[in-house]
């Protein structure tokens, strides 16, 4: 206790009281991992009595923190702990725990932490709406091309039948050349084969007007 002054009258018996205070009990605060026990840094804990806060305390990279506790009953006196910050990913532990600590005795308080709930399960389904309509753009603002249309085009290309559009087929061109028709078919006739032909009609003709003369004449 701190000194005092004491005023004693001579002649009479002065009575002095001197209380020594209890011992301060040892509070060591410990933070595990609920499923595997682990210690975890970084948990803050309130101790207190009552409606007052005594300690404020933040477990260090071994998972514990220890600090004196004043106790002023000589059989113990209850405090109570609430954690006011969880270690990193757990979740914060919101329950409030008592424990009874005792002069020059250490005492253990500790405080469990669950993994902070990641969510798991199959993904949910896609939503209908997200997806594009014919013609619309998507979330890329990537407009999808209709049927019939090629990419990077305004024109529609024609949808093809494939059913025969003649009962008669077109007749092959010969190798090293085009196919030809209508005007052009009669010059190509002409130039190969009509021209020989045309020569020797005109040939007979000529021939056969000798004769007539000569018949004449004789």
């Amino acid at each position: 206790m701190p000194d005092r002054d004491v005023v004693i009258t001579p002649g009479t018996t002065t009575l002095v009281t001197i209380v020594d205070p209890f011992q301060p009990a040892t509070v060591v605060l410990k933070t595990k991992d609920d499923k595997t026990g682990r210690l975890l840094a970084g948990s803050t804990v309130n101790i207190g009595t009552g409606t007052t806060t005594l300690l404020t305390l933040t477990t260090k990279a071994n998972g514990t923190a220890t600090a004196p506790l004043p106790v002023n009953a000589r059989t113990g006196q209850d405090f109570w702990v609430r954690q006011t910050k969880a270690p990193h990913g757990y979740d914060l532990y919101k329950l409030s725990r008592t424990f009874t600590a005792k002069p020059g005795e250490p005492v253990t308080v500790t405080v469990t932490n669950a993994k902070t709930s990641t969510g798991s399960g199959t993904p949910p389904a896609p939503d209908p709406s997200d997806t594009p309509v014919p013609g619309e753009p998507d979330d890329n603002e990537n407009t999808p091309t209709p049927p019939g249309k090629r990419p990077d085009s305004d024109i529609t290309a024609p949808v093809t039948d494939n059913r025969e559009s003649s009962s008669t087929s077109p007749v092959p061109a010969a190798d090293g050349a085009l196919a030809h028709t209508g005007a052009n078919a009669t010059l190509w006739w002409l130039a190969a084969g009509g021209g020989p032909l045309l020569a020797t009609g005109a040939a007979a003709v000529i021939a056969t007007r000798r004769r007539a003369d000569n018949s004449t004449e004789g």
